[in-house]
């Protein structure tokens, strides 16, 4: 843990006043209304505070945990910011998340109702120091991304896991090369040590595959979002701007499950607009958003997870928790 001597430092100051109430002083800019972004959008900004913020964001129980509505992700903030062919984006937003920007993230979404951080467990040590300079309590939710299944899940309940669930990339994998017996044991060891466990994937045939195979996972991670965006593909050439390949059969299929549903990528990693998204993906079923926010963007998409949220109460796929 860091030394006592960084206590008295700037950065601890100016975070103070995001943990203080009522913490109007937070800017929050708003995306600026216009249909597409062109060289000759006005290069401004409204800004927006916590004086702005119309409530907070609404929990409910997965098994034991409670969790919010909606979820701050983390690929960003770890670096892994999907940006299409931009070269540069990882390294600008590893730069601007410093330690500090990420505590004030946290306590920024705290403050807006969000309790749980999802990501990989390479920023365990962020987050426990976070909870050790008791700056918030927000929850750690774990991809359990490593070289195995057994050590990601391992270092992510050392670090403080409230749930975990197996990385829908390496799941995606598992499922095509039938290797249901590995993801098995993984649910088995994240439930052994009381947490809930669920199963992560980018391609329906991986939730289709386990369901199959007789897999019962606590949640589900599946990717939702549309296709009604400019840099959208069929998927066929790799190229990093499509993460559900197939938005309608998704909805469809997912409305069959008895497990609450966590959506993620219903931006498309911010080709898609957050009031655009956030409606698709209630309305397509999903339990819980887990969206990519940066501490700018956190009261207005508060806001407009809220509007959403009340538009959806009533919904083809009823909601799992």
């Amino acid at each position: 843990m860091p030394d006592s001597r960084e206590k008295g430092l700037g950065r601890r100051a100016a975070l103070a006043g995001i943990i203080g109430a009522p913490l109007a002083g937070a800017c929050v800019p708003k995306q600026p209304k216009v249909d597409a972004v062109t060289s000759a959008t006005i290069k401004s900004f409204n800004f927006r505070t916590l004086k702005d913020l119309k409530g907070q964001v609404p929990h409910t129980k997965l098994g034991k945990l409670e969790l919010s509505r909606l979820i701050l992700g983390g690929n960003h903030i770890a670096g892994w910011a999907h940006a299409r062919d931009l070269l540069y984006v990882d390294a600008l937003v590893k730069q601007y998340h410093h330690k500090w920007k990420i505590f004030e993230t946290f306590a920024l979404a705290e403050k807006c109702g969000i309790n749980a951080f999802l990501t990989n467990p390479c920023l365990c040590e962020v987050i426990k120091e976070y909870w050790w300079r008791k700056l918030g309590k927000i929850q750690f939710i774990s991809d359990c991304g490593g070289s195995s299944i057994e050590e990601g899940i391992k270092a992510s309940i050392d670090g403080g896991a409230a749930a975990c669930y197996i990385h829908g990339g390496m799941a995606d994998g598992m499922v095509l090369r039938k290797q249901f017996d590995q993801l098995a044991k993984g649910l088995e060891l994240i439930r052994s040590n009381g947490l809930p466990a669920g199963i992560g994937g980018h391609k329906l045939a991986t939730v289709q595959g386990c369901v199959e195979a007789g897999l019962k996972p606590d949640f589900w991670m599946k990717t939702l979002h549309h296709h009604r965006y400019w840099s959208a593909r069929d998927g066929k050439d790799e190229c990093d701007n499509l993460w559900c390949d197939k938005p309608d059969e998704t909805i469809a299929y997912m409305k069959e499950r008895p497990e609450p549903w966590i959506a993620f990528k219903v931006l498309a990693a911010g080709a898609i607009r957050p009031a655009d998204a956030f409606r698709y993906a209630l309305k397509g079923g999903a339990d819980f958003l887990c969206v990519g926010m940066y501490d700018f963007q956190l009261v207005e998409d508060t806001n407009i997870a809220l509007e959403a949220l009340a538009e959806n109460q009533q919904r083809e796929r009823p909601w799992r928790v």
